[in-house]
């Protein structure tokens, strides 16, 4: 007995040390990470007799010293944690090296001159360049690099004279969406004195000898960057004279949460102003330039309906539409007869969506959406069809504007495989010849682009783009890193993206679904996931990371998932939803308290989208999905990475505060929950550096928290 009992005790031990072994390995790798104490206070809102406790309240106050050392004790426990990752100085030098190739914008013609943007790879911001004719040589215009220490001032060209003499440039700091217009001479490079301030969401529409714009009153100090933008404007600038005395153009007393924006036609007849009450819907008016005096006069009433005016021909304006056409339309209408039983069709409605029109010319372009790729039409003015744009494949293109006079223009194509790409186009010809191609450090033969269906809860077919390697072994332990937006009427569309080479390239698979709440099949399907509709655009998702493990493309473990914005708060929906389906979490920028997101910076905007709970029935259903307030005790929820920015005065960074402290709150699992806070950055990366070093940790913390290895050692 004793002789046989000793290999059984002996196999014993020897399994408890391999187990033992074994858990100490695995508690190294998924090491609990101690989270700063986050204090709660006693604070309940009632919401039509429903009870909701904001313990975290006290994190929307950004200018506080309480809130600020939260970031700081947050910063420290989040950058500790991602120094320990071997790989991730490898991963940085990775990602470097694949941005670190020229890219440039397509050229825009001034007069004589032509104008583009240039990075030369690893620049913070890209270059403004100017030369004369298409044959001169570039030189500098203006370099924001050289602008501030940090490279995170960004200019942008807003409008130029009609004499092609001075261009106002729109220059803004830290990623904040404030900027401030300056003007500058063409010839000489000078900078004129003239100083726009607190601007937000505008051009500059140049009429005589000065601009429109459209600006808000100076915030109060302190409040900058979250208190709620009420009441703006539109002003008239003289060159020359201090914003003091610019000309108010018009306002709207009565209605504080409006948007205005405001056209100049080429030939200088008309103005048109553009009014909505948020990211959806507007209304139009106009008005003759050429009378003194003259008000503005209804073109088109809303707000249930988008339209803008691509045009004028002769006195009449051509219009892109969604009324009683939901796939748009483009149409004639007469100012001074402006019901809608008095349009004339121009291009009528198509089963592909009309997402955008353009002229130059005297030919009128039509950009549509086929299954969220893109096919071009050309036409004569009066509609007729002239040709389809030849274009090199399956992807997106974008351009085709320009000016009356031109005989060619530019237009730029790129796919997820197929680096951007500028194509000169010949206007009577019809023929396209490349003008310039973006050469990146990478084989696009090395890599497959497919589009698939698969069906929703509700059975609604919904298309998704899936990037990888050629020859990847469907075996579901691939990484998959699972990205969407689904809202405002925003496509996501095939465009190359050099970041995405780090997934691929580790035997990974990339994956971009059309969401319900875009606009890849027109306004039908944008409202289908709008309003009491958004739980579609969740279901979208979900439905979408079912389908790739289903295909054995990944499984729970190796499936990542990354959205910002609108598309953060998608990311911290379907994480509250479905927790087990997803092994990482990247929100970022996100809305994620939907109770109270209308009360800060431009949140108002949003209404139209998500709505309020100021109303009892839209507060129902905000209630149900809000990423905030569906966080539980008891739940094991995907390693997270939750990021924003200091800077970030559109979403403004409270609710990645609130969200991750109750986060770290309710985890019952080891799985990681850090946040990220940038500074000097804002609703996106400010400068090229800050987009690296985020991508950096993004892609570190997503192969170290999977237990993948990537290549880089």
């Amino acid at each position: 007995m004793r002789e046989r009992v000793k290999p059984v005790l002996f196999v014993f031990i020897l399994v408890i040390f391999i187990m033992l072994i074994f858990s100490s390995c695995h508690k190294k790798t998924v090491e609990k990470v101690v989270y700063p104490q986050t204090k709660k206070v006693d604070r309940i809102d009632d919401y039509f007799g429903t009870k909701v406790a904001d313990p975290y309240r006290w994190l929307e106050d950004d200018n506080s010293e309480e809130t600020k050392k939260w970031v700081e004790e947050q910063n420290r426990v989040t950058f500790a944690f991602l120094e320990k990752i071997p790989y991730r100085e490898k991963i940085r030098e990775r990602i470097k090296e694949i941005y670190n190739y020229p890219r440039m914008s397509q050229p825009f013609r001034a007069g004589e001159y032509y104008f583009f943007y240039k990075n030369d790879g690893l620049q913070n911001q890209s270059v403004v360049y100017i030369q004369k004719g298409l044959d001169g040589q570039p030189e500098v215009f203006i370099d924001p690099n050289k602008l501030s220490a940090d490279g995170t001032v960004r200019v942008g060209l807003a409008g130029f004279s009609t004499d092609f003499r001075y261009v106002a440039v729109s220059r803004s700091e830290a990623g904040s969406d404030w900027s401030e217009i300056r003007v500058m001479e063409i010839a000489t490079r000078k900078e004129l004195a003239d100083r726009i301030q607190w601007v937000k969401f505008s051009g500059a529409a140049w009429y005589q000898d000065g601009f429109f714009y459209s600006g808000y009153d100076k915030p109060a100090p302190g409040e900058e960057l979250k208190a709620r933008n009420e009441y703006q404007k539109v002003f008239y600038h003289q060159l020359g004279q201090p914003q003091g005395k610019d000309i108010l153009v018009y306002e709207d007393k009565e209605h504080p949460l409006r948007y205005f924006g405001l056209g100049v036609t080429e030939d200088q007849k008309y103005a048109v102003l553009d009014v909505s009450a948020g990211t959806s819907g507007n209304e139009i008016y106009w008005k003759d330039l050429r009378q003194k005096n003259s008000g503005f006069k209804l073109l088109i009433p809303g707000f249930a309906s988008d339209s803008d005016v691509i045009d004028n021909l002769g006195e009449k304006f051509l219009v892109r539409t969604n009324i009683d056409a939901p796939n748009y339309r483009l149409v004639l209408v007469d100012p001074n007869n402006p019901a809608k039983e008095n349009w004339q069709d121009i291009v009528p409605e198509k089963p592909e969506v009309l997402i955008a029109a353009t002229t130059a010319g005297q030919k009128l372009f039509g950009i549509y959406l086929q299954d969220a790729h893109t096919r071009v039409y050309q036409f004569t003015p009066q509609g007729q069809l002239l040709r389809e744009v030849e274009l090199p494949a399956l992807g997106t293109a974008g351009g085709f504007g320009g000016w009356r006079d031109d005989k060619f223009i530019f237009y730029t194509f790129t796919s997820f495989n197929y680096p951007p790409a500028i194509y000169k186009y010949d206007l009577e010809s019809g023929k396209s010849e490349v003008f310039s191609r973006q050469e990146v450090k990478f084989n696009p033969e090395d890599f497959e682009v497919k589009q698939v269906f698969y069906n929703s809860k509700d059975g609604t077919r919904v298309p998704m783009f899936i990037v990888h390697k050629k020859g990847l072994v469907l075996n579901g332990k691939n990484p998959a890193y699972l990205t969407g937006y689904g809202g405002f009427n925003a496509s996501m569309r095939p465009a190359f993206n050099p970041s995405i080479i780090i997934i691929l390239e580790n035997g990974g698979v990339f994956a971009q679904p059309n969401l319900r709440g875009g606009g890849e099949y027109g306004e039908a399907w944008h409202k289908a996931g709008m309003l009491q509709n958004k739980q579609n655009v969740f279901d979208d998702f979900i439905a979408a990371a079912e389908y790739l493990i289903k295909e054995k493309y990944t499984s729970p473990k190796y499936l990542a998932i990354s959205g910002a914005s609108n598309g953060g708060l998608l990311v911290g929906a379907v994480m509250t939803q479905r927790p087990e389906l997803f092994g990482v979490a990247f929100p970022a920028v996100g809305v994620m308290d939907m109770l109270r997101f209308h009360n800060f910076t431009v949140g108002w905007g949003w209404v139209v989208e998500y709505g309020s709970s100021d109303k009892a029935e839209q507060f129902e259903y905000l209630y149900r999905y809000s990423p905030l307030h569906n966080l539980k005790d008891g739940v094991c929820y995907p390693a997270a990475l939750v990021t924003t920015a200091d800077h970030d005065d559109r979403v403004v960074p409270a609710h990645s505060f609130k969200f991750a402290a109750t986060l770290q709150e309710k985890q019952s699992c080891d799985n990681p929950v850090l946040i990220r806070v940038e500074t000097r950055s804002g609703h996106g990366s400010s400068s090229v550096t800050k987009a690296i070093d985020e991508l950096t940790d993004r892609y570190s913390f997503m192969f170290y928290t999977m237990g993948v290895k990537p290549v880089y050692k």
